[in-house]
């Protein structure tokens, strides 16, 4: 979701965005994921860290460009599809036969799937995954924002929910750059928040305020 509002403000402001790599699945290398989290979550981790060496070939192939386009193909199938339509398990995610079409989306090569296997990649993944923790601290997830770099400053978030309309995303991103901008800005932080609104959650865009559950009912929710 942030990476949609991020490309929403890039296309209004004079901004270049380099998308770099961070694989939760390394950063949890050391983790007992049956003790600390929910079933599948290794698998949906594992098939991240496939699709991160996806990107890392296209990138080194076909410039950075490239890794925006299929980052957004790739969004868009995985979370804005509903999962009543595609019922993809978290394996499934780094498929062959899911990620070659998604390749020819973003106007990439169908035979780059040939790197999800390709673990030669991941000392790639794994020195941007050390270089986004070196910037932030250790204690953080995805996303991670870095602003003007090399000497800008880069922090976790913001983690948002719900894409913003265009003209609210500018007003969003002028207003977490200020924040940026103030060296004492340490951290906004609330754990109560609404469920992410994305098809692959159970939103229905047809019916707004009304969010389909995970046995396929619905429920009315205030907006």
């Amino acid at each position: 979701m942030t990476s949609k509002w991020v490309r929403l403000v890039a296309d209004q402001r004079d901004y270049d965005v380099d998308w770099r790599f961070i694989s939760l699945r390394m950063v949890n290398s050391d983790v007992d994921y049956a003790a600390h989290f929910p079933l599948g979550y290794e698998d949906g981790h594992t098939a991240g860290l496939r699709l991160l060496r996806v990107a890392a070939r296209a990138r080194a192939e076909h410039g950075p460009s490239a890794v925006g386009r299929l980052y957004d193909a790739i969004g868009t199938r995985l979370f804005d599809t509903p999962r009543t339509d595609d019922p993809l398990s978290a394996a499934e995610q780094a498929a062959s036969r899911v990620v070659e079409p998604l390749l020819e989306d973003a106007g990439l090569p169908a035979g780059l799937v040939e790197a999800l296997g390709d673990t030669g990649l991941d000392d790639v993944i794994r020195a941007e995954t050390e270089e986004a923790l070196n910037l932030t601290g250790r204690d953080v997830g995805t996303p991670i924002l870095h602003f003007a770099p090399p000497g800008g400053t880069a922090f976790f978030g913001p983690v948002i929910s719900r894409l913003p309309a265009a003209d609210e995303a500018v007003a969003l991103w002028d207003h977490v750059v200020a924040l940026a901008a103030f060296p004492g800005f340490a951290e906004l932080k609330r754990s109560l928040r609404e469920r992410p609104q994305l098809a692959s959650f159970g939103v229905n865009p047809e019916s707004p305020g009304v969010e389909e559950d995970w046995h396929g009912g619905s429920r009315r929710t205030e907006k």
